[in-house]
């Protein structure tokens, strides 16, 4: 059965990827031509952005692939996966731009950008602000971690883009030395994304959870009738789906029947308040 949310995520990708193609190919022909190292840098960042956008609609693809006889919990950290994927993709191209550019700024060509260059750095800002926030808002409809780490991906290049501009115009009226130090910042800027997108996709793939959620997700099962007490509770991450696991006490002399109709009620509560699907509650005499 396919996920029909995911499948809509794919639909972000493939505008990040097209978006990317465009300003990529823009900026590296205009960079040269215009003599800008951080318009060129700016370029490049996109262009290996094309590369992570793949990963991450790979990744939504794989996910939406039901559970097998290999995968009984199904498929769905194929994004977490992507993410990681982009993740290292991104931080390897933000190391790059930072060395060339410190070579750059310590061995300057005397040379300056041509002034139309930050008009091109400016409207890759406006595009990309506006893929920013239609893969946000998408990423939040559908609980897709990968689109929501690329949605940042696209944050972070809309603001790259703006010191571009900035960097470019003072280079442009004699401080030749802003054009290189603003390249550097761009490479800095795309690392640090790399850095949360990666420790993200860490924290998931190691069964990390936020405990304040996990606290919420604890008040719901205790504060439901015939729950006497919650022994234990753990949850992790699977994809976009939490998977909770957590024993309680009931009444002892409670049938059966009676018992599980508790843990029906419980499993009621934790998908209409917290959307999880997958709970596994394990009862014990109080």
């Amino acid at each position: 059965m396919v996920n029909t949310d995911l499948k809509k995520g794919e639909k972000g990708a493939w505008i990040s990827i097209g978006a990317y193609i465009f300003l990529s190919s823009m900026k590296l022909v205009f960079g040269y031509i215009g003599d800008s190292n951080a318009l060129r840098a700016d370029g490049l960042n996109n262009l290996t952005d094309v590369v992570a956008s793949i990963a991450v609609l790979i990744g939504i693809k794989i996910a939406q692939k039901p559970a097998d006889e290999n995968h009984k919990y199904g498929h769905s950290r194929a994004e977490t996966i992507a993410s990681l994927v982009a993740g290292f993709i991104i931080l390897s191209v933000g190391l790059q731009v930072v060395v060339s550019s410190s070579q750059l700024f310590f061995n300057p060509i005397q040379s300056k950008p041509d002034i139309f260059t930050a008009f091109i750095g400016l409207f890759s800002a406006v595009v990309m602000f506006f893929v920013y926030r239609f893969n946000k808002k998408l990423s939040k409809q559908i609980g897709s971690k990968a689109l929501y780490s690329a949605a940042q991906d696209n944050r972070a290049d809309a603001l790259v883009s703006i010191g571009t501009v900035v960097g470019i115009t003072g280079a442009y009226f004699g401080f030749v030395w802003l054009d290189p130090i603003t390249a550097a910042i761009v490479g800095i800027i795309i690392c640090l994304t790399a850095w949360g997108i990666l420790k993200d996709a860490v924290h998931e793939l190691t069964d990390g959870f936020e405990a304040e959620q996990l606290n919420n997700i604890e008040q719901t099962i205790s504060t439901t009738p015939g729950v006497k007490f919650v022994k234990e509770i753990k949850a992790r991450l699977s994809g976009n789906q939490p998977l909770v696991d957590a024993t309680i006490f009931v009444d002892p002399a409670l049938t059966v029947s009676q018992s599980h109709r508790i843990t029906e009620e419980i499993e009621d509560r934790l998908y209409s308040l917290h959307n999880i699907k997958h709970a596994h509650i394990h009862i014990e005499p109080y």
